[in-house]
């Protein structure tokens, strides 16, 4: 069903900034609510930030609150992560995933794992001197 792709992980400093984006070549992200999900080694998979179809609603998990920033860009058919003033405990692999498009997730409680059966291949984050 519904492929996603991640993209734009790498090695970047403590401060620096990533931008991750998330795309699907054989469906339209906007009739999605998308997830950023991080997991980092020995850890459980967690929300980072989660956005509604149509991009009025956002959530951040409390850890990259006011640092990470979700968003949807129709006309590219992609969600980005804006990552800024990383720091070491961002290290994770990155995962973008979806609900479907006639679930909508409670406001209080979006960024549930079990609410995004899509899941994408993840992308590597690591922030290191």
């Amino acid at each position: 069903q519904l492929q996603l792709v991640e993209s734009g992980g790498g090695l970047v400093q403590p401060g620096g900034s990533l931008r991750l984006s998330c795309a699907a070549s054989e469906f339209t992200l906007k009739y999605y609510a998308i997830g950023w999900f991080r997991q980092a080694p020995g850890k459980e998979r967690e929300g980072v930030s989660c956005i509604s179809s149509s991009g009025g609603t956002t959530t951040y998990a409390d850890s990259v609150k006011g640092r990470f920033t979700i968003s949807r860009d129709n006309a590219k058919n992609t969600v980005s992560l804006q990552m800024n003033s990383l720091k070491p405990e961002d290290t994770a692999v990155y995962y973008c995933a979806a609900t479907s498009p006639e679930f909508e997730p409670p406001v209080q409680r979006m960024c549930v794992l079990t609410w995004y059966p899509y899941w994408g291949q993840g992308t590597q984050v690591t922030v290191s001197s």
